[in-house]
């Protein structure tokens, strides 16, 4: 079985995802980084060759597609993008079977204290925030949640990680939510 994580940008997806899979035993692919393997170059550098995010959401299908065609991909956790739930990306999920989906929300205010930034080449870079910065960001991640949320009707579960102290905790928490014919579904 595969478990998508769905969730807002920084929510936690791929950290999380992953301490998840390591819990069930399970192959872990973040699809940013597949998108970036399978097209060779960086996020940034892919959605600035396209005139639209449309163009951009289709690449990152193929990319997904080329995850489920591998055997190893038969059982496991895949971290998706925001907008893996809808368009492009929405109707290779919606052909899948055996898959279930969850999606991790938090509050703003968590999520602005994990947001990283990148260069046009996807290395991390460190930047400190003022308190103007933080303020605009914490209204983007507003923005982000209210549009994604309507894709996350398409969830088996949706699982609030702000109490967590951690990703560990937040792992912990999903795999106590899952129902046990996901979690004995392992055999990494």
């Amino acid at each position: 079985m595969r478990i998508l994580i769905g969730g807002v940008s920084c929510v936690g997806k791929t950290t999380v995802g992953a301490r998840l899979a390591d819990l069930l035993t399970r192959r872990f692919y973040d699809l940013d980084a597949e998108v970036q393997l399978f097209f060779g170059t960086s996020i940034e550098r892919l959605q600035n060759s396209h005139l639209t995010s449309n163009g951009f959401r289709r690449d990152v299908a193929k990319a997904l597609r080329h995850v489920l065609s591998r055997e190893e991909s038969r059982d496991c956790v895949i971290a998706l993008p925001p907008s893996g739930l809808m368009g492009a990306c929405g109707k290779v999920v919606k052909t899948m079977q055996d898959t279930f989906i969850i999606v991790l929300v938090d509050t703003p205010e968590n999520i602005l204290k994990r947001i990283t930034f990148y260069d046009i080449d996807s290395r991390e870079i460190y930047k400190i925030l003022s308190e103007d910065e933080k303020r605009a960001y914490r209204q983007e991640i507003r923005k982000d949640i209210t549009y994604f949320k309507r894709s996350w009707t398409k969830a088996n579960l949706v699982v609030d990680i702000a109490g967590c102290l951690g990703a560990e905790d937040a792992a912990h928490k999903v795999l106590e939510t899952l129902p046990p014919h996901v979690v004995a579904a392992s055999t990494l």
